[in-house]
């Protein structure tokens, strides 16, 4: 019989509250409680810090305290230049993997852990994780909810109060609960930045 920390990974059902996994998060905690402490002029500490917590992580990344996670980024994987606004929070149970310069607003949660729907399973305290998949490039508006096992393409944006409980695909504009594909990325997105805003290259350039 496998271990239940061997299970993290396998989308098996596991009891989180097994010994072994229950010393590994709190050390991985720990080290969360203390990045959350940091100051706004300890930008190299962060980075340091962050180094140290995630599985992996870029260079050029930014996540603005507070963080939370249950295993304190232990299996989050960021790319480059991604950025995270306050109450980032991950269930990372399991890995999350998040692709370069991607964005998340203010209070998105990605959450890779669920229970099964059974109450008999629930009442015992099971639980299984699945990983979360980002892509490129993406945006993920404010107060965003990622279900376990999904998958977001490169370069699409994820409405504001968005709940994701299927993939979706690149190159999309997708809202709502559920989320739902609004419409692809396209030219007029070269003209327009926000609704009749036209974007003047030469002052950005």
């Amino acid at each position: 019989m496998t271990k239940m920390k061997d299970r993290l990974h396998t989308g098996e059902l596991y009891l989180p509250g097994d010994e072994a996994i229950m010393t590994e998060q709190t050390k991985c905690l720990e080290r969360l409680y203390d990045y959350n402490m940091t100051r706004p002029t300890e930008g190299e500490k962060r980075v340091a810090m962050l180094k140290e917590m995630f599985a992996e992580v870029g260079d050029g990344c930014y996540v603005e305290p507070p963080l939370h996670a249950n295993f304190g980024g232990a299996h989050v994987h960021f790319g480059k230049g991604v950025y995270a606004n306050f109450n980032l929070t991950v269930v990372d149970d399991t890995h999350i993997y998040v692709g370069d310069y991607t964005m998340f607003g203010p209070n998105v949660t990605l959450a890779t852990a669920g229970h099964p729907i059974l109450p008999e399973l629930r009442e015992q305290g099971y639980q299984y994780n699945m990983p979360i998949h980002i892509g490129k490039n993406c945006w993920l508006g404010a107060g965003v909810i990622v279900l376990p096992g999904i998958t977001i393409g490169d370069n699409s944006v994820i409405g504001a109060g968005s709940v994701v409980t299927k993939d979706v695909p690149a190159n999309v504009v997708a809202v709502g609960n559920p989320c739902r594909v609004l419409r692809e990325i396209n030219e007029r997105d070269r003209q327009y930045y926000f609704k009749d805003r036209k974007i003047d290259y030469e002052s950005i350039v």
